[in-house]
């Protein structure tokens, strides 16, 4: 057994000890679970996270009730890879999911990506699995993206479940199972109206709620009164203020604001665990560069589909209240991994050692007692999309990236460059090996699949995109 398994085993213990005796506030058990995810949204779209814009007052709300965390990550920078990594606590490149599901494709670049899986196995143990032994009753709303119909949620320990793909607006998105939607229906309201019923229909037992948005991602697609608002407000300052955009902000934040006034209606606030994050970093364009400009990532450089800051640090948000301490803001290493092992702590589940959990949990930083137990967080991008393919290390306050092009390694320290402008990798070779190293160990621990060199390269059609081939999964 390991220190951690040993730690977490202990925490286990403690959680149990505390919960029976009353000490978590007026909770005399294992809290229910509320699991927000956005598609998308970049780390300063929020007004608790600095956007003038944007208007966000019941998030901003969720932050003030709660943690937030200044220095969160997704585990990828595009959807499925966080996805898994939020269902198992895995570093995407041990799962095998590394790009999203199926991914895109560049016939004629210099390299070839490796292969992914085209779904979460089966026999990963997910969110819905781990809390099951402790009688939670299970549901998942939204997008899923982790494979077809044979590995859908209900494959995945989710009870109920409804699984949305398309656009934003009734009869252009579709559900499984196949449901009568009226038509002009917006799908984020439709997810929410699904949530609020789960809660209400089990607000007497213990649940674990999953609520996956498909806002803010693009076709940009709101309504045209809340569109119509921010054509008409002032803009802060110079900058990209897209009131479509704007829009689908605001009606993600309506929804969290349907659930948090519900969850107080129904006296569950008190014992309820709230977790809203995103799936990688906001989007500026489309990776083909065609369609309007979304928004802006500034200060950050990048945006979804790189390694840069812009693509992977994310907004993350914790509430629990008389647990989690109201209006703290932490600057700890937090990612999407940590959020199965801290959702095991709080219903006292513990982990084994052969699951090979990467994630740790956040409630000692939630409650304040110490920080999270990590200096250092990996990914693994060997992928075509707004970057070449890529891998990066943060450890402490350095970040490297390596390209697997050209061999070159970006290195930047983000305690005062956190637009990453300013290359250190000459200046710092010593820390530039150190990371590279650690990088390295790292994949071949995870066993981390690698791109090569492709026999169809040509120099002069290397930027263009085509069909994916069929592969043998």
């Amino acid at each position: 057994m390991t220190s951690t398994t040993r730690n977490l085993a202990l925490l286990a213990l403690v959680v149990a000890a505390v919960v029976s005796t009353g000490a978590w506030g007026s909770q005399e058990r294992p809290p229910n679970i509320v699991v927000i995810l956005i598609d998308d949204m970049g780390w300063r779209d929020l007004g608790c996270y600095g956007n003038q814009f944007h208007d966000t007052p019941n998030i901003d709300r969720l932050a003030a009730e709660g943690v937030r965390f200044t220095d969160a990550y997704a585990a990828a920078p595009v959807c499925s890879p966080t996805r898994a990594a939020v269902m198992t606590g895995k570093y995407p490149a041990r799962v095998g999911i590394t790009d999203f599901i199926p991914g895109h494709w560049r016939p004629w670049a210099k390299l070839v990506p490796p292969p992914i899986l085209n779904h979460l196995p089966l026999e990963e143990v997910t969110l819905a699995e781990l809390v099951k032994p402790a009688g939670y009753v299970t549901g998942y709303f939204g997008k899923w993206h982790l494979g077809g119909r044979a590995f859908f949620p209900d494959r995945q320990g989710f009870d109920e479940w409804v699984v949305t793909s398309g656009r934003h607006f009734a009869p252009r998105f579709r559900t499984i199972p196949p449901e009568s939607v009226p038509d002009g229906t917006y799908l984020a309201d439709y997810l929410t109206d699904k949530a609020l019923h789960f809660i209400r229909k089990h607000r007497q037992e213990r649940f674990l709620l999953f609520l996956a948005h498909y806002a803010v991602h693009i076709p940009l697609e709101a309504k045209e009164s809340t569109i119509e608002k921010y054509r008409r407000k002032p803009r802060p300052g110079p900058g990209v203020y897209n009131p479509v955009y704007a829009a689908m902000v605001e009606h993600v934040d309506e929804s969290v604001g349907k659930i948090l006034r519900l969850l107080e209606e129904l006296g569950l606030e008190d014992r309820t665990l709230v977790i809203f994050t995103s799936d990688n970093g906001g989007l500026r364009q489309r990776f083909d560069g065609q369609g309007p400009i979304v928004s802006s990532l500034e200060p950050l450089r990048g945006e979804k589909g790189t390694l840069y800051e812009g693509g992977i640090r994310v907004p993350m948000i914790v509430r629990w209240p008389n647990v989690a301490r109201a209006g703290a803001v932490r600057h700890d290493l937090a990612c999407s991994i940590d959020i199965f092992p801290t959702v095991a702590e709080a219903v006292g589940q513990a982990i084994p050692e052969e699951w090979h959990v990467d994630g740790v949990s956040l409630l000692p930083a939630l409650t304040g007692s110490a920080a999270v137990e990590r200096q250092t967080l990996y990914w693994h991008y060997p992928h075509y999309h707004h970057a070449t393919p890529a891998s990066a290390i943060r450890s402490g306050s350095w970040k490297l990236i390596y390209f697997y092009e050209d061999g070159r390694s970006e290195l930047y320290n983000l305690a005062n460059d956190l637009s990453e402008q300013t290359n250190l990798a000459q200046a710092e070779p010593e820390k530039a090996a150190a990371l590279k190293k650690m990088l390295q160990m790292w994949l071949t621990e995870v066993g981390a699949r690698l791109p090569t060199a492709n026999p169809d390269y040509d120099p002069e059609r290397a930027h263009r995109w085509g069909r994916r081939p069929q592969r043998k999964r």
